[in-house]
């Protein structure tokens, strides 16, 4: 037997797990959800303290510094994955596919898309405040913490439209890491498959709403210069487009649309 599903096993897979998370009761899918904005803060938090505290690195070799916060940052969402929490950017896409075969309404993925969104922010800034803020991780004036607050000061000064592109990007890049996992059905498989498009989008500089929901509250909490008023309307709003665009139209439906089941092939 193959160790992979063929890709239109991929999609009717998708279908099957979304149509799952659709039934589950509301209450269950906010914890989940929760716990997702959690795990991919977490992997955040890692790449930050293990890219951050190597400024020799960022001076000597920039392009290794920034595969360095790549290749750590995939361990969240390997965990979202891997323990069958949720997370808002993969539903971007998963909720496609049953959407385009009929089988919900957009009034059924809305809501699934906004528990998901609102529990990953939750679970976000828990994370922030309890685990980079609290514990001290961060200290004034070190590495780490001088790297966190510039990657935030970075993502608030871009133009909208650069946001937006950078998380259509990004989300594209999630989106194809959970197809890609959703193929394997080994758990080292599922990871691999998992890392090189997080890996990818992380090192690029390209913009995850959830995870941005950690970073730029983590580096306010550390003293930034910026309102909650600034981090919405100048990241999360164009940054969460973008995600919506780059997981729903170029990922999930064209999908749906691709590997239709026999006999719907209009």
């Amino acid at each position: 037997m193959s160790n992979m599903l063929a890709p239109s096993g991929i999609v009717d897979y998708v279908e099957h797990s979304a149509l799952d998370k659709v039934a589950l009761p509301q209450a269950r899918l906010w914890v989940m959800a929760i716990i997702g904005g959690m795990f991919i803060s977490l992997g955040g938090l890692l790449a930050l303290v293990v890219a951050g505290g190597s400024p020799g690195l960022a001076a000597s070799n920039p392009g290794l510094q920034k595969f360095v916060f790549g290749a750590v940052f995939p361990m969240g969402f390997i965990a979202v994955v891997l323990t069958g929490v949720d997370l808002f950017t993969s539903n971007c896409a998963t909720q496609m596919v049953p959407l385009q075969r009929a089988r919900i309404d957009l009034a059924t993925v809305a809501r699934v898309w906004s528990v998901s969104y609102l529990g990953n922010f939750v679970g976000a800034l828990l994370t922030a405040w309890a685990f980079a803020y609290m514990t001290g991780i961060f200290k004034p004036g070190e590495p780490a913490t001088n790297f966190l607050l510039n990657v935030a000061h970075h993502k608030l000064e871009n133009p909208f439209i650069t946001t937006f592109f950078k998380g259509m990007l990004a989300n594209i890049l999630v989106c194809v890491a959970a197809w890609q996992a959703y193929s394997a059905k080994d758990t080292l498989g599922r990871m691999m498959a998992i890392w090189l498009p997080v890996m990818a989008f992380v090192a690029l500089g390209m913009e995850h709403s959830i995870a941005n929901m950690f970073f730029i509250p983590a580096a306010m909490l550390m003293g930034l210069d910026a309102s909650f008023g600034d981090f919405l309307l100048h990241n999360l709003l164009p940054a969460t487009l973008g995600n919506i665009v780059g997981g729903a139209l170029v990922i999930g439906l064209p999908y749906a649309w691709i590997y239709q089941p026999s006999g719907d092939q209009h």
